[in-house]
Parts: C-alpha cells; sequence; structure tokens
C-alpha cells in the first residue's frame, strides 16, 4: 500500500490516506505523481499538496503523522539536501540530527538513567529556561 500525506499551507500534516500499490504504478514502478493526483481527485481539490510518505520510514525521515511538518533542503540522513517529515520542534534551540530525522538537543542525548531512579520513577525532561539562561544545563532529573 502506498500512502500520501495531505498539508496545510504551513507544510503541516493535516491526515495521511492510503492507496494501492497497483493503482500508482507506472511502467511497473511507482509513481508519486500518479499518487498525488489520485490523492487531489478523492479529495475534490486539485490544489491540495500531497507528498508520499512511506509507512516504514523508508525515504522521507520518518512516515507521516498528523501534525508533522514536511521540510525540504535539510541536511539530515546523512546527506547535505533532503526532504523529511517530522515531529514539531520540541524546543527552540533543538536542531536536526545530522543523521535522522529528529530532533536533537544542543547537549546531546538525554543522559543514562540508573537503574534505581528507574524503578523509582524518576526520569529527564528538557529545561528550556534553564538552557537559556546557561548553555551547559538543560536536562533535569525529575523526581516525583
Amino acid at each position: 500500500m502506498a500512502h500520501f500525506a495531505k498539508l496545510d499551507s504551513n507544510n503541516l500534516v493535516e491526515t495521511v490516506i492510503v492507496i494501492s500499490n497497483d493503482d500508482i504504478l507506472d511502467n511497473g514502478s511507482e509513481n508519486e505523481a500518479k499518487g498525488v493526483d489520485i490523492c487531489k481527485n478523492v479529495d475534490h481539490n486539485p490544489l491540495g499538496n500531497w507528498k508520499q510518505t512511506s509507512y516504514n520510514g523508508n525515504f522521507r525521515g520518518n512516515y507521516a503523522g498528523i501534525g508533522f511538518t514536511y521540510m525540504e533542503n535539510v541536511a539530515t540522513l546523512g546527506v547535505a539536501s533532503t526532504d523529511v517529515f517530522i515531529e514539531q520542534q520540541p524546543y527552540p534551540s533543538w536542531s536536526i540530527s545530522s543523521t535522522e530525522a529528529k530532533w536533537v538537543s544542543p547537549l546531546g542525548d538525554e543522559p543514562a538513567i540508573s537503574q534505581e531512579n528507574l524503578v523509582a520513577g524518576h526520569h529527564y525532561e528538557w529545561d528550556e529556561d534553564a538552557y537559556q539562561s546557561d548553555n551547559t544545563q538543560g536536562w533535569n532529573l525529575i523526581i516525583p
């Protein structure tokens, strides 16, 4: 099955629909343009903006979830420029990873948590205000 995401005027995913792979074949290969034409017809909107997405994340970084952003000319996935679907940016200081279509903190991955803290229900959360006041801080251990 082929999956297509409808984008709003801000390139946010509004909906995702499924089309039979057979319906978008052109000389034995999937043709995104054929799928887009089908989507526009189903949507009754010839001006709609549709992009194919991969359920398995095989292209465009991630499967396009509702609320995801479609971005073009992004330096990620190990290439200088690509187009991706990505979740909303969680914090202003976070940037897109150069190797994955995901947001990363300026301090790197969340710190490792001990088994003792994990069992106690502790976890790390990002504190944007702490990072903005001291760019060596950001991950806070939350103790409920």
